[in-house]
């Protein structure tokens, strides 16, 4: 017996050695250094979440979305963020990205405490400050909802482009009465206090008839080098998953990831752990996919030429 008892443990030992010998599969992101998204993959590595789902998560940190892009274009990274209008432009341009959903929250529409502001029609002759372009998703949801109604905010406000940063400071110098910003900027003006979101993004998205929980950000990955690597896939959607619950459940994870959140005020940081926990994306279903190809002909895509729905990650049972 003792003899037989050895065999099988030399057995385990060398099955063991084996598998300590057999590197982990490396999934590489590029991510913006000051982003969002670095919140949770810094989690993912932290708590190890990559090994404990049989790969190796390796991060390329850059100071800004250009350079994010160029990384996963090039090949010098398996995946970067991307919002849903780029991973559509690159479709039409015959490069298709698999998108791995990472947040519902498009943006806010934010006015000073004391406005009277509260609608979509509250907003003629109105100053508004737009972050991202002419070609912003909110910009253009808004203007969707306004005509809607029967009216344009091109003809009845003053419009102003600008930065996110440049226009808080507006906001805050009355130059503007309202902005339409990106979420993380909404949050911080709104966790100093004496700002409010006027509506949100998801009300916008409810009055043109589609689900309010719409993954308009996600991970991209040529769709190639997905196809070849699917389990990987699956794995890093896995660890993404129990990121996001951890994130949700424990408040914990949060203190440790305040550094890197900048190390903000106590209602900033508030704002700003709860704006990310309510991005969270619902599961993938066929009317969500519906609702990205009617959000995507919206915002001026192709509605001959959008995303296949093979292109939208679902994750795996």
């Amino acid at each position: 017996m003792p003899a037989l008892l050895l065999v099988f443990l030399l057995a385990g030992l060398a099955r063991a050695s084996d598998e300590a010998a057999t590197p982990l599969p490396v999934l590489s992101v590029s991510v913006l250094q000051f982003g969002t998204a670095h919140w949770e993959l810094d989690h993912i590595l932290h708590r190890g979440l990559d090994q404990k789902n049989g790969y190796h998560l390796e991060l390329k940190l850059v100071a800004n979305l250009p350079a994010s892009r160029l990384a996963v274009t090039s090949g010098s990274v398996n995946g970067a963020v991307a919002d849903l209008l780029w991973a559509q432009s690159r479709f039409q341009a015959g490069t298709p990205y698999l998108y791995v959903p990472f947040s519902s929250r498009i943006g806010d529409i934010v006015v000073p405490e004391d406005s009277y502001i509260r609608s979509v029609a509250d907003l003629a002759g109105k100053r508004i400050g737009v972050a991202g372009g002419p070609d912003s998703k909110g910009w253009i949801l808004l203007q969707k909802v306004a005509e809607q109604q029967g009216g344009s905010l091109t003809e009845s406000a003053d419009v102003q482009f600008a930065a996110p940063p440049l226009l808080s400071q507006a906001l805050k110098r009355d130059q503007v009465d309202v902005i339409v910003t990106y979420w993380h900027f909404a949050a911080r003006l709104m966790g100093e206090g004496g700002w409010r979101s006027a509506f949100g993004m998801a009300d916008l998205l409810t009055a043109m008839n589609l689900d309010p929980n719409l993954p308009v950000l996600g991970y991209v990955f040529p769709a190639d080098w997905a196809e070849d690597h699917r389990s990987l896939v699956d794995d890093f959607a896995a660890s993404l998953r129990q990121a996001k619950a951890e994130l949700a459940q424990d408040e914990s994870h949060w203190q440790r990831l305040r550094p890197l959140m900048g190390n903000p005020q106590d209602g900033i940081f508030q704002a700003l752990k709860e704006g990310f926990i309510a991005g969270t994306p619902a599961p993938q279903t066929d009317q969500r996919i519906a609702d990205l190809h009617r959000l995507l002909t919206l915002t001026g895509a192709d509605s001959d030429n959008l995303m296949s729905a093979e292109l939208f990650y679902r994750s795996q049972p």
